[in-house]
């Protein structure tokens, strides 16, 4: 990395910088047990029985898109992201890049919530989940060769990410949260040069299916019982 902020790349770069300083601090307060679930949850791991217990809580599910499970967790998602988001800003725009990221993150962490709510969670590797799935999806609804080309090549990518996502220690739920968020986002989000890709109808359908299903995630969290 040739320098720490990017112009070109504003975005990715702050949350780069964002998702380090976290880092940083994890470490500074904890030392060398800065991946310890203690530390994990001082800093906003998500953990659905958690959050169902004391819905104050539920800012976790935005948090723990920043926040990171060891050294090599934390390189090997940063530079993805440093790789991966530079090309996705470049196509949706600084703005909408965040907020696709931010969308495919949190649901990514809502789905954790309600799947696996004994498990204590955090990466940003659900928002990536939703970066790759976005371009896959604009593959299929575009004609602009690049985009054709790339989300042909992301496919293969999120293909083999996804079968090791059934790895011991890694957050299928949170995987599979953050590709159906960055899926709906790609509808949502109008990309520049292809603002014709989905038609209004197309993305008003996609916007509710993604409140909707955050609604539903939600409601079904607080209904169950807590073990």
């Amino acid at each position: 990395m040739k320098q720490i902020f990017d112009r070109d790349y504003p975005v990715t770069s702050i949350l780069l910088i964002l998702t380090s300083l976290v880092f940083a601090l994890m470490f500074l307060s904890y030392g060398f047990q800065y991946s310890s679930s203690e530390a994990l949850y001082y800093f906003g791991a998500v953990r659905g029985y958690t959050i169902q217990a004391l819905p104050e809580q539920f800012w976790r599910v935005f948090a723990a898109i920043f926040i990171h499970i060891g050294l090599e967790h934390f390189v090997i998602n940063m530079l993805t992201l440093y790789f991966l988001g530079r090309q996705i800003e470049a196509i949706f725009g600084s703005w909408k890049f965040l907020i696709l990221y931010l969308m495919s993150g949190v649901m990514g962490n809502l789905f954790v919530v309600y799947f696996s709510p004994d498990s204590l969670a955090a990466g940003a590797s659900t928002a990536l989940f939703g970066l790759f799935a976005s371009v896959v999806v604009l593959r299929y609804a575009t004609r602009n060769y690049y985009l054709q080309q790339l989300g042909q090549s992301y496919m293969s990518l999120l293909a083999v990410n996804l079968i090791m996502s059934f790895l011991p220690g890694i957050s299928l739920a949170g995987h599979l949260g953050g590709l159906v968020g960055g899926a709906l986002g790609a509808v949502i989000l109008p990309v520049s040069g292809e603002r014709y890709a989905f038609s209004k109808s197309q993305r008003f359908l996609a916007l509710a299916a993604y409140l909707g299903l955050a609604a539903i995630l939600i409601f079904l969290t607080f209904q169950r019982p807590i073990f």
